[in-house]
C-alpha cells in the first residue's frame, strides 16, 4: 500500500482552511510562521508577514483548485514570484527559491509538489468529492479511485443524497401517472 510520505505536509497546508466550518487555521501572520515551523519548512528564527500570509493563503487555495480541475496557473505564478529554480546534486535533483524566509518556505512546498508529480505520486492526493467539503486527502486505495476523504461521512452523505433523489424521481413519476 502506498504511504504519504512528503505529501503529507501538503495535505495538511491545504486543509488549513476547512471549506465546510467556513474556519481558518491561518488567520494572521503568526499563525502562518507558527504553522510552517511545525511543518519544518521554516526556522525558528524566521517569521511570516501580512504579505506573506496572502501569499499562503493564494498558494493554499492553487493547490487545491489544482487538485479539483488541474489549473496549475497559481502554482506557477507562485514559483515565479519565489524564483523556484532546480538545483543538480550528488544526491539528484532539488530546487531552491529566492525572498523572504516564508517565500523559501511556499518554494519548499512547491518543491514538494513537483517532486510527488515527477515520482508518480502527486495522482494519490485528492481533494473530496463532497462540494461542500473540499478537504484534501490522501487515497491510499489500491485502485486509486478513491473519491471521498470519508468513506463513512462524506461517502454516506452523497449515497444517503442518491438515494433520496431516486425516491423523489419516483414519487413524481407515481404522481403525474395517477396512481
Amino acid at each position: 500500500m502506498p504511504v504519504e510520505g512528503p505529501l503529507r505536509v501538503v495535505r495538511e497546508f491545504v486543509n488549513t482552511y476547512d471549506v465546510e466550518k467556513d474556519v481558518e487555521a491561518l488567520p494572521d501572520a503568526g499563525d502562518l510562521t507558527a504553522w510552517l515551523r511545525y511543518a519544518g519548512l521554516l526556522d525558528e528564527s524566521s517569521t511570516a508577514g501580512d504579505t506573506d500570509l496572502l501569499h499562503a493563503r493564494t498558494l493554499r487555495e492553487g493547490i487545491r483548485e489544482l487538485l479539483i480541475s488541474g489549473s496549475a496557473a497559481v502554482l506557477d505564478e507562485a514559483a515565479e514570484r519565489v524564483r523556484l529554480r532546480p538545483r543538480f546534486t550528488p544526491d539528484g535533483l532539488d530546487f531552491t527559491a529566492d525572498g523572504t524566509p516564508a517565500d523559501r518556505a511556499l518554494g519548499r512546498l512547491l518543491a514538494i509538489i513537483a517532486r510527488a508529480m515527477a515520482d508518480g505520486s502527486w495522482q494519490r492526493l485528492k481533494v473530496c468529492d463532497n462540494d461542500t467539503c473540499r478537504w484534501a486527502y490522501y487515497d491510499s486505495s489500491r485502485s486509486g479511485a478513491g473519491r471521498w476523504c470519508s468513506m463513512a461521512v462524506c461517502g454516506n452523505r452523497r449515497k444517503a443524497q442518491a438515494y433520496r433523489n431516486r425516491r423523489r424521481g419516483g414519487e413524481a413519476d407515481r404522481k403525474s401517472s395517477g396512481a
